[in-house]
């Protein structure tokens, strides 16, 4: 089992900036894929950013490329998101997630962190 504990959360103006953290525990590993997920008031959850180890290759949804950067930290167990020029749209709970495999659904979820973009 692992275990994905999110901070960082919080209210930010437009145009501010935040990072987010994501502490993993238990049985980690430095070859999970690791990702970003949110999810905003009455809408699903939508894919934010990946980070794959194996293959370095990272992606972003286009609303947010250029904005944040998805980044690891092996040693401290820990992925951050690093949220800059962040709009009222950006608003929503975000997740961790890590997967055992490089593509496809993901092994475990963090319990969430909200981030709000006052306007």
């Amino acid at each position: 089992q692992v275990q994905l504990v999110e901070s960082g959360g919080g209210l930010v103006q437009t145009g501010g900036s935040l990072r987010l953290s994501c502490a993993a525990s238990g049985r980690t590993s430095s070859n999970y894929r690791l990702g970003w997920f949110r999810q905003a008031p009455g809408k699903e959850r939508e894919f934010v950013a990946a980070n794959i180890k194996r293959s370095g290759n990272i992606y972003y949804a286009d609303s947010v490329k250029g904005r944040f950067t998805i980044s690891r930290d092996n040693a401290k167990n820990t992925v951050y998101l690093q949220m800059n020029s962040l709009k009222p749209e950006d608003t929503a709970v975000y997740y961790c997630a890590a997967a055992y495999s490089d593509y496809g659904t993901y092994d475990y979820w963090g319990q969430g962190t909200q981030v709000t973009v006052s306007s």
